[in-house]
């Protein structure tokens, strides 16, 4: 079990070293009065630090190691 979570964590931590966040478009009613409803499309984006993905690829190796010594 720990080594799948090892793995998981390197493989997450790798991918976050990588792309450093994404963007999504949502639509939101911008007017909703009775009968007439107006919507816009918003581009949102969520970011992280790259550090971010640095601790979560140690955190795994440290856990696929330590699960290796047992």
């Amino acid at each position: 079990m720990n080594r799948t979570l090892g793995v998981i964590l390197i493989v997450v931590g790798i991918a976050m070293l990588i792309w450093t966040g994404f963007s999504y478009t949502k639509r939101e009613k911008i007017v909703d009065a009775g009968p007439i409803q107006i919507s816009a499309d918003k581009e949102k984006s969520v970011n992280w630090p790259p550090y971010a993905g640095g601790i979560i690829l140690i955190a795994g190796v440290i856990v696929f190691v330590a699960s290796k010594k047992k």
